[in-house]
């Protein structure tokens, strides 16, 4: 029988409201708000818990590129984030495009206490040449498709990719960039990539892209989800279409509604991802989209690397990692009034569940004790060597947040105690 754990005077939030509660959690589940006694009783008087947060956006770099990341460590710095929850994208190697891939990844993440999805591919190999099978796919327990890292570049290709995976309900997540227009670039094309004569990403890229996903989906009427949105062009468009209907949901990453293309002028690799980060004009029409919920879903896009490929500024590949500052990041916006906890919740736990059709955890009597509980006003740096990711590329390192989630619950057990933190414990 495992222990029972009572957490006091905790202030519980989800996309409907805040309430403080006494809750009690026995045998994975959560048995009273109003509970009095149990084996383990914590004192949460300056404890927020969320709904376990869902990153729908993450590349665990196994099965192929263990020497990034694995599914062990990177369940380990998802429970570090308050994330209970990911899906995990299919350029590994083999790619996702086999049912034993898929089984593989599910097999390996059983016991970490992370409920983790693999993303399909929408072609074999992701060559764009072959649609996958998605009826074995989604026997397997794929929870959606792309072919992330890279875009469909036959349009008619993605067009009966969208057709055949609404026929089954699979979402479709696009990796928006035209490569024609990239082209080499390895940073947002614009002042700062003139002044240091480094190759640029134009914003044209992801505008071109995004706008043909729209116009796909609208014309079969199906579903389109637009990935790492990081464009003022795109967010306008999402917004205009789907105000005329398009059944389209797109997310973003923290980095590109708290940062810009300043960042890459100290030559560090570690703030160059895909998309990049970009102009102040996009930064701020990122940031209203995720307030308005244009942007539907706040995830990382964690992209891990080893520090001997990010030496090399021109070289190193794109990529940065996210799970265990996501939420600290985003409560950046809380602290400035921007966003309110409920909406927090609904971005980060709620929305990314629900696009991927996944049942959404609740805090209430009778659900599963799947919470991410946080220290709204805890201030720390973030120190990469201090994280729980084989990797070290961190976008925020150095940066000093207030607000870090200091536990993790998940199936009713505590998956992850911050060891630094100073938790008040009754019993």
């Amino acid at each position: 029988m495992r222990q029972s754990i009572l957490l006091q005077n905790l202030t519980a939030v989800d996309a409907e409201g805040v309430r403080t509660c006494n809750l009690l959690i026995e045998e994975g589940k959560i048995t009273a708000l109003d509970g009095q006694c149990a084996d383990v009783i914590y004192d949460c008087s300056k404890l927020t818990a969320f709904p376990g947060l869902f990153d729908m956006h993450v590349h665990l770099r196994d099965p192929g590129f263990t020497a990034k990341e694995d599914v062990l460590t990177g369940c380990a710095a998802a429970l570090a984030g308050g994330v209970t929850g990911l899906a995990c994208m299919p350029n590994t190697k083999p790619a996702i495009d086999t049912a034993e891939t898929v089984r593989y990844i599910r097999n390996k993440a059983k016991d970490t206490g992370v409920d983790v999805h693999p993303v399909g591919c929408i072609t074999k190999g992701m060559s764009g040449a072959e649609m996958s099978n998605f009826d074995t796919l989604k026997e397997a327990g794929i929870c959606a498709v792309s072919d992330d890292g890279r875009p469909v570049e036959n349009a008619e290709m993605m067009r009966k990719a969208l057709i055949e995976a609404a026929r089954r309900d699979i979402p479709v997540i696009s990796h928006c960039e035209d490569l024609a227009i990239i082209n080499g670039g390895i940073i947002h094309r614009g002042a700062v990539s003139e002044e240091l004569g480094v190759p640029g990403m134009d914003r044209a890229s992801e505008d071109y892209i995004t706008a043909r996903e729209m116009i796909l989906a609208a014309s079969a009427d199906v579903p389109i989800h637009i990935a790492h949105v990081s464009t003022k062009g795109c967010v306008e468009m999402i917004r205009f279409a789907k105000a005329q209907g398009v059944k389209v949901t797109c997310e973003t990453c923290p980095h590109y509604f708290l940062l810009t293309e300043e960042k890459v002028r100290s030559m560090d690799a570690d703030y160059r991802m895909n998309p990049p980060l970009r102009e102040e004009a996009d930064r701020t029409a990122v940031l209203e989209g995720v307030r308005d919920g244009t942007i539907d879903c706040i995830v990382t896009d964690h992209a891990p690397h080893t520090p001997e490929e990010k030496k090399d500024f021109y070289r190193a590949p794109n990529g940065v990692i996210g799970m265990e500052t996501s939420l600290a990041a985003t409560l950046t916006l809380y602290h400035e009034d921007k966003l309110t906890l409920p909406q927090i919740a609904e971005r980060m736990a709620v929305k990314p569940r629900q696009i991927l059709g996944l049942p959404v955890p609740e805090i209430a009597v009778g659900a599963a004790a799947n919470l991410c509980i946080a220290d709204l006003g805890y201030r720390w740096t973030v120190d990469p060597d201090k994280l729980h990711s084989k990797a070290r590329n961190a976008v925020f390192k150095g940066m000093e947040f207030t607000g870090k989630p200091v536990m993790t619950i998940s199936g009713g057990e505590i998956r992850y105690r911050d060891a630094e933190y100073p938790f008040e414990i009754v019993k």
